[in-house]
């Protein structure tokens, strides 16, 4: 039994105090709603309207039974309102890792919110943005992927405390090769040790440690010299302080105020798709304003396709070999 629309039958007739107005107010057949106020009756018992007069009356039962009916349409009514408004505001979980611009995202959240839509930005290490979008607890996110085979690529590069003039200067940074941080021969017993080189959790994924370690390898780098950055505060209070390195992106380098070089190896650069759960929003991939707000916030550029550019070829040539392993 329906039973809600059997109560609505119910009210409706008592209300009208006639079953033809009653099937109309409810745009039914008048035998469906005599129908449903039998079976009712059925259900409870005993009869809740008194057929025998020309007009019909509601029994005792009936008046008894009445106000409950009425609560428990009006408590479904409000269910409904709530549900739909719930719908109307729902918000759409947005995976980014925790080294996102913060302006960024506030112009992310403005667009959302100019296509309808309430973007709920939630800073997550990468497994969890992959398995948050895998299982639908995430609308969108952005995931890490190989750089070679990312739709969009963050150069990283080594922050260190600015110099005299502030880590500011009007042409490009210079590229930095892993060789370069090797000890150096003839180091006496009292010198300060090398600085460690830091990795933020962003950087903290299988894939990307062991070309990492496999490049410090080829470079002659003591593996102890790498270590995980911990909390980003302390490892940017290292890095400012001149007794660490911070493998990072550009962007958060200078947001902090860091002297920033590019890493020459692509292969250790950032690889990032923008990812959507299976099905959501009846799409299946996240909107164009959205993929592009998303990968500002990270310094994200597109993926260069096809041949290489000019002075690129060693790069591309150390990328390949670092995939390879």
């Amino acid at each position: 039994m329906d039973l809600l629309a059997h109560l609505e039958a119910y009210v409706a007739t008592a209300d009208e105090a006639s079953f033809s107005r009653a099937a109309d107010r409810l745009g039914i057949a008048q035998p469906l709603l005599s129908r449903r106020i039998k079976v009712l009756e059925e259900h409870f018992g005993g009869s809740l309207f008194d057929r025998s007069r020309r007009q019909i009356a509601t029994t005792e039962l009936g008046m008894l039974l009445l106000p409950y009916a009425r609560d428990v349409l009006d408590r479904t009514q409000r269910l409904r309102q709530v549900a739909r408004s719930a719908r109307r505001s729902r918000v759409c979980a947005v995976g980014v890792p925790a080294d996102c611009a913060p302006a960024a995202l506030a112009r992310a959240i403005r667009a959302g919110a100019e296509h309808g839509i309430t973007l709920g930005m939630r800073e997550l290490p990468p497994r969890e943005r992959a398995s948050g979008v895998a299982d639908g607890s995430l609308g969108y996110a952005l995931v890490r992927a190989a750089p070679e085979q990312a739709a969009f690529r963050v150069p990283l590069g080594l922050a260190s405390a600015p110099g005299p003039e502030g880590g500011a200067s009007g042409a490009p940074p210079r590229t930095v090769h892993l060789e370069e941080l090797r000890p150096r021969r003839g180091r006496t017993a009292g010198a300060a040790a090398p600085p460690p080189l830091l990795l933020l959790g962003e950087d903290q994924v299988p894939y990307f440690e062991d070309r990492l370690y496999r490049a410090a390898a080829r470079a002659g780098l003591p593996e102890s010299r790498i270590r995980p950055a911990g909390p980003a505060a302390t490892a940017l209070a290292e890095t400012l302080a001149g007794s660490a390195l911070l493998l990072c992106a550009e962007p958060f380098a200078r947001q902090h105020g860091a002297h920033w070089r590019p890493l020459a190896d692509r292969a250790l650069h950032r690889g990032y798709d923008v990812s959507a759960a299976p099905g959501h929003a009846g799409t299946g991939a996240a909107p164009g304003w959205l993929t592009s707000l998303l990968t500002s916030a990270v310094g994200a550029v597109p993926a260069r396709r096809g041949g290489p550019g000019p002075g690129a070829g060693d790069e591309d040539a150390r990328t390949r070999l670092a995939a390879r392993g």
